[in-house]
């Protein structure tokens, strides 16, 4: 198969929960730009429209979709939105994040609690709701974000001279969401359902100078990814470029977590 038809996604239709934010933006331009229709979906519109309008201005096929990834009917009415709307999705990118411990390591229980109904609830669900409909396809592939939290501790030290750093919740989801991923990938393997996690690293976002000094310390490509770094891991998954891969993980982090 020539290699532009091997990552041509024309007649796909994909799913990205937080498709709107830092991560998940540039993989919903990846998947419109390699021809699929894609639906950004999140709480609120504010978080999908402004998205779902570069896009359009791009001459992309794009839709922004109200969804509470946590709310089991508010996933079943948007999934049948898009079915009527198009087509069953066979793709599914889950690039959520609620991050709720503003106060790190100081905050209280009712946050972690709240971080892990929004997070690990959410995800099951919307893995459970779209994988079971892919798999009466017969198809589908579904992407879930992790991070290199997920499998490294955090290293404190690159966030001296700053007024953030990781809360407590985050690696605990994270891990889990490689751990659940593989999970997936054997239970939906009989239905030809692939599930991979991608593991970004620190992702430029206007971050305070002394940070990105402090990073770029640790890694071997230095300073931090940009948006173009997400895109190709994204369209990886979810092509036919992908197809015998599943239960894996692709981590884009500049060789920090290699040393």
């Amino acid at each position: 198969m020539h290699i532009n038809k091997l990552f041509n996604l024309d007649n796909h239709s994909a799913v990205i929960i937080g498709g709107g934010g830092k991560v998940g933006f540039p993989m919903s331009e990846a998947l419109a730009e390699a021809g699929a229709k894609v639906y950004i979906a999140s709480r609120s519109n504010k978080n999908y429209q402004p998205a779902v309008d570069k896009l359009s201005k791009s001459g992309l096929n794009a839709m922004g979709i109200q969804l509470d990834q946590s709310n089991e009917e508010s996933v079943r009415e948007a999934l049948q939105i898009i079915k009527s709307d198009f087509k069953t999705p066979d793709i599914l990118i889950n690039a959520s994040s609620y991050r709720p411990m503003t106060k790190f390591y100081e905050d209280s229980y009712i946050n972690w609690d709240n971080s892990m109904v929004i997070n690990s609830r959410g995800l099951f669900i919307s893995c459970r709701l779209f994988g079971n409909e892919m798999a009466k396809e017969k198809k589908g592939s579904i992407i879930n974000i992790s991070s290199i939290y997920g499998v490294v501790a955090p290293d404190f030290r690159i966030y001296e001279g700053v007024d953030f750093q990781t809360e407590p919740d985050y690696p605990f989801i994270k891990g889990g969401i490689i751990s659940y991923s593989r999970y997936l990938a054997s239970f939906y393997s009989k239905a030809n359902v692939r599930v991979n996690c991608i593991l970004p690293g620190g992702v430029f976002n206007n971050q305070p100078e002394k940070f990105i000094k402090n990073y770029s310390k640790k890694v071997l490509i230095k300073g931090l990814a940009n948006t173009n770094d997400l895109k190709g891991a994204a369209l990886f998954f979810a092509s036919d470029a992908s197809r015998y891969v599943t239960g894996s993980t692709l981590t884009i982090d500049g060789g920090l977590t290699s040393i």
